[in-house]
């Protein structure tokens, strides 16, 4: 009979790879992400290799509370935590001045995207790690983006240091998030709905 797989052992071990710098494969709150400490520059630079992306098309990040925003832009434009507490749905906003993320995850603009994540192991995982993690959709650049663990190809799978139990990733109806970038401190932009 198959252990039933308990969250906070799945946690540890996922952030132990991501500490040594590796590369995961992930549930999210919108769909499967691959995933690495974004403070970490170098597995930054193996995510692009994986998805044979340009460096040009920048990664967004996850964060797991509102509070920390301002550890990573140096400023929260005002209505961004009115947009915050009314999302509904996952959401990803671009901020400008970027600063404590290594310079190959923020676009040439110096703006970056995050999402405060709503998944419970993420959640978890970036609390115990102590850092945002970096998430980006499955596939390899230019390939349809999956929306079910069994779609991720087999060049995804093998070239991760590890893969979070499916049993995680059971997110209905997965689908990208919205993007909204902040223009000033009182307007802003929907990118994709």
């Amino acid at each position: 009979m198959e252990r039933s797989v308990n969250i906070s052992e799945e946690v540890i071990r996922t952030c132990d790879v991501l500490r040594k710098g590796g590369v995961v494969l992930y549930p999210t709150d919108t769909i499967w992400g691959i995933g690495c400490d974004a403070s970490n520059a170098e597995a930054v630079n193996r995510i692009y290799e994986i998805k044979k992306r340009r460096l040009s098309k920048s990664l967004l990040i996850l964060l797991d509370e509102p509070e920390k925003l301002s550890l990573y832009t140096q400023h929260v434009p005002l209505i961004a935590w009115d947009l915050l507490r009314q999302t509904d749905k996952p959401t990803t906003f671009i901020y400008p001045h970027i600063k404590n993320l290594p310079s190959n995850l923020v676009a040439s603009d110096g703006s970056i995207g995050i999402r405060i994540t709503s998944n419970e192991f993420c959640r978890k995982v970036i609390s115990l790690l102590g850092h945002p993690i970096v998430s980006t959709s499955a596939n390899i650049s230019g390939e349809p983006t999956p929306t079910h663990f069994r779609e991720i190809s087999e060049d995804i799978k093998k070239n991760m240091d590890y893969i979070v139990n499916p049993v995680f990733g059971t997110v209905e109806n997965m689908k990208a998030s919205t993007i909204i970038r902040f223009t000033d401190d009182y307007s802003f932009e929907i990118l994709r709905d």
